[in-house]
């Protein structure tokens, strides 16, 4: 453990004051020998403490300050939040891919390297099929802790009163991860309250959480269209991608024919798995400079561009149930305020996927850049906003905040990752905390249309870019 010594000067005396600190040696995360320097680019497969770094020395640390409404006035009346799963294990089909790299490395590579001599001497392929998504115990803890923080940055709604009431109300995808997930966020609850008299159920609705699977057209034209990704493929094939695989051929002294693409992403998510799950700096990771993290990266934001967010029509109209599912329940409460009702909902938490909270962030118009991404746009995307390692780490939650500050004047707060966004295209003086009427108005065309079954049907052309 580090050890910081501190002199104090009092009068003619030297008091030396000795603090004991995880992280004192490392203010900036990226100067942590046991962090990865590449963890900041690893698309959906990296940690939620990456997008908030503060949380590496408090993991229920909050900043309250974020929540600026207009006046002293505003009370918090509705919170709807849209939460990814925790931390989970690789997929059976990663899996495969991986203990592929895994035996190229064991009967071909030839070390010189103590971290390649660590891979084929110490390491041992961990990974099983059978493990196909689970979550893992840090995915617990992730949701866990995220219980806990919401809990301080909004006490007037998630709170043991309300908890009780019935006016916290759980939605779960059927996925055992989201399930496990959905348990661990009530369990943070509970054992923040010391609740053991008591027990709160949860709705499983993939209709809401899943409604990609149910979409007709997004599954034909998108998900089983092979020429659907075809920007990926062709940046696959292009000279940032060759230059990563070469530069890993080098590393492990392999023939380059034997570092395909995929095998490239199968080093990628050894490292990023075992950092994710372990907290541990594998030597998998050596294989990987900056820039290298950088074009794994864009090739995974290239994915998520085409399958699930701007690259085509349908993937965010195909989140158009959830869509109206939360303005609806946001219109209840705020009609239930105003009539002076009593609430009969407090805090909606609706625990899904990446492929839930991409297509929604989509369809409201976040991250959305000049240029559409591409296969040979990669060096004028530096500064792009879509950057899934931001928006969609384990535990990525969306939150719409309502807030009634007197007077009829009702306000709505989005945040990503527990950080303020702003509302894309709406006028400067609405930037802060918008009146809900006016977001409303923002978004009339989609309150009056984007319904789910009409967008859905399938028709014999793909949609548009």
């Amino acid at each position: 453990m580090p050890i910081t010594v501190c002199k104090l000067i009092l009068g003619h005396f030297v008091v030396i004051v000795v603090i004991s600190c995880c992280f004192c040696r490392y203010a900036n995360p990226e100067d942590n020998p046991n962090i990865p320097g590449i963890a900041k680019y690893f698309s959906t497969k990296g940690r939620y403490e990456e997008v908030n770094p503060h949380l590496l020395e408090d993991i229920l640390s909050v900043n309250a300050s974020i929540l600026q409404p207009p006046s002293a006035q505003c009370r918090q009346i509705y919170l709807t939040a849209v939460i990814r799963h925790g931390t989970r294990y690789p997929t059976t089909k990663n899996v495969k891919k991986m203990q592929q790299l895994h035996k190229i490395v064991l009967d071909k590579a030839s070390f010189k390297d103590s971290w390649l001599r660590e891979i084929q001497t110490q390491w041992r392929m961990w990974y099983t099929e059978d493990m196909d998504g689970k979550l893992v115990q840090k995915g617990v803890s992730d949701l866990k802790h995220l219980a806990v923080r919401l809990s301080k940055l909004f006490p007037s709604l998630i709170s043991e009163e309300k908890l009780r009431g019935g006016l916290i109300k759980f939605i779960t995808s059927s996925k055992h991860r989201c399930v496990n997930s959905t348990l661990a966020f009530k369990a943070g609850l509970t054992q923040l309250w010391a609740i053991e008299d008591q027990g709160f159920e949860h709705v499983v609705n993939d209709a809401l959480m899943r409604f990609f699977d149910r979409c007709t057209k997004f599954v034909k034209d998108v998900e089983d269209n092979p020429s659907a990704m075809a920007e990926l493929d062709k940046f696959k094939m292009g000279p940032e991608m060759r230059r990563v695989q070469e530069k890993i051929a080098d590393r492990l002294r392999v023939p380059y024919s034997l570092i395909t693409d995929d095998m490239a992403e199968a080093a990628f998510y050894l490292c990023a798995y075992e950092f994710a799950i372990k907290t541990i700096n594998s030597p998998w990771c050596r294989l990987f400079d900056e820039v290298d993290g950088q074009v794994m990266e864009y090739a995974g934001d290239l994915k998520q561009f085409w399958k699930r967010a701007y690259g085509y029509n349908i993937n965010s109209k195909s989140s158009c149930i959830l869509f109206h599912d939360m303005f609806s329940r946001l219109d209840k409460a705020a009609n239930e305020n105003k009539s002076g009702q009593p609430m009969t909902e407090a805090v909606t938490v609706q625990i899904g996927h990446a492929e839930t909270l991409l297509p929604l962030l989509t369809l409201l118009g976040f991250f959305k850049d000049i240029d559409i991404l591409t296969s040979t746009n990669y060096a004028t995307q530096t500064q792009r906003s879509f950057r899934t390692s931001r928006m969609l780490p384990y535990a990525a939650n969306f939150l719409l905040v309502l807030y009634d500050c007197g007077d009829g004047d009702l306000r709505l707060q989005p945040l990503l990752n527990e950080q303020p966004l702003t509302f894309p295209g709406m006028t400067e003086e609405q930037v802060s905390m918008p009146q809900y009427q006016q977001v409303k108005e923002h978004y009339r065309d989609l309150l009056s249309g984007c319904d789910f079954e009409t967008e859905c049907q399938l028709f014999s052309h793909p949609s548009e870019a």
